[in-house]
C-alpha cells in the first residue's frame, strides 16, 4: 500500500501483526524508548521492520545497524491520534517499550515469508588474516603478531610474529586445501627471514586441510601446519567485541 491515510495504515498494520506477517513501514517517524534507559529519536524518514517473531528494527536510510530495536517476543498496540500513526512494541521481561510515531507513511508491505535455508559462515584469506591478528590464540597459544604483509625477497608474508618461546614465526594462510606450492612458498619466506635475523625462525602453514603427501613435504622442510576452518574465523569477526576492536584499529589508520 502506497501513501495510505492514517486510518488505512492502522488497519493494515493491525491485520499484518495479527496474522504474524513480516511488516515493513517506510515513512517519516520519531521514536521514544522506555526501559532500562530512555531515549528519543527525532523525526526523520526511516524504514521500520517488524518481523514474524515480534522483533523490531528501526533503520535510517544509510548504515547497516538499526538506530532503535527490540528483540523477539514483543506485544503490539496500534492506534491513531491527531492524524499520526502510533505503533507501540512492549516487552514484559525486562519491562521496556518502544513507541514509533508516523505523520507520513509512504509505503506499507506485509509478507508471509518462508526461510528454511541453513546459514553457513565463510571467510576469505583476508578475513582469516584479520581474525588471527585480532585473536592470535586461534593460531596457537602465546603467539604475538608483529606485522602483516611483511615484504621479503620472494613476496609478502601474511603474518609475522613471535611464538611463546621467543622464536620468529612466519605464517602463510590458505583459505582452501593447501598444496605443494603453498609449502614451497612458505619455505622460501622462512629462508628469506632467516637470512636477516639471528634468532630461530619457524614457518607455519595455515589452512582448513592439507592435500595428499604435503604433510610429508612439510616435515622434510621442517615446517608446521595448523588446521583452521574459515568459518571459525568468520565467527571471530562477527562477535561484537571483535567488531568494536576492528573499528578502533580502523580509526587509527
Amino acid at each position: 500500500m502506497e501513501n495510505p491515510t492514517v486510518e488505512e495504515a492502522v488497519k493494515f498494520v493491525e491485520n499484518a501483526l495479527s496474522e504474524r506477517k513480516a511488516l515493513i513501514i517506510v515513512g517519516n517517524c520519531w521514536v521514544e524508548y522506555r526501559g532500562r534507559a530512555s531515549s528519543k529519536l527525532e523525526p526523520g524518514e526511516r524504514i521500520v521492520m517488524i518481523k514474524e517473531d515480534g522483533s523490531v528494527l528501526v533503520h535510517r536510510p544509510a548504515g547497516y545497524e538499526p538506530v532503535n530495536w527490540q528483540p523477539p517476543g514483543c506485544l503490539f498496540q496500534t492506534r491513531s491520534a491527531d492524524d499520526v500513526l502510533e505503533v507501540r512494541a512492549v516487552r514484559r521481561k525486562p519491562s521496556e517499550s518502544i513507541r514509533m510515531f508516523f505523520d507520513r507513511v509512504y509505503l506499507l508491505s506485509a509478507l508471509s515469508l518462508v526461510d528454511m535455508g541453513k546459514f553457513s559462515l565463510y571467510a576469505s584469506e583476508d578475513d582469516m588474516q584479520r581474525a588471527i591478528l585480532l585473536q592470535p590464540e586461534i593460531l596457537e597459544q602465546g603467539f604475538k603478531p608483529i606485522a602483516y604483509e611483511k615484504k621479503v625477497e620472494p613476496g609478502f608474508v601474511d603474518i609475522y610474529g613471535i611464538d611463546r618461546n621467543g622464536k620468529f614465526l612466519v605464517v602463510e594462510i590458505k583459505r582452501k586445501t593447501a598444496g605443494r606450492d603453498a609449502a614451497l612458498q612458505l619455505a622460501k619466506y622462512v629462508d628469506s627471514v632467516k637470512a636477516t635475523v639471528s634468532r630461530e625462525v619457524r614457518g607455519v602453514l595455515v589452512a582448513p586441510r592439507l592435500a595428499k603427501s604435503v604433510q610429508r613435504l612439510l616435515a622434510t622442510l621442517k615446517l608446521d601446519f595448523r588446521a583452521l576452518d574459515p568459518r571459525k574465523c568468520a565467527e571471530v569477526l562477527s562477535r561484537p567485541e571483535t567488531r568494536r576492536l576492528e573499528e578502533f584499529f580502523g580509526e587509527g589508520e
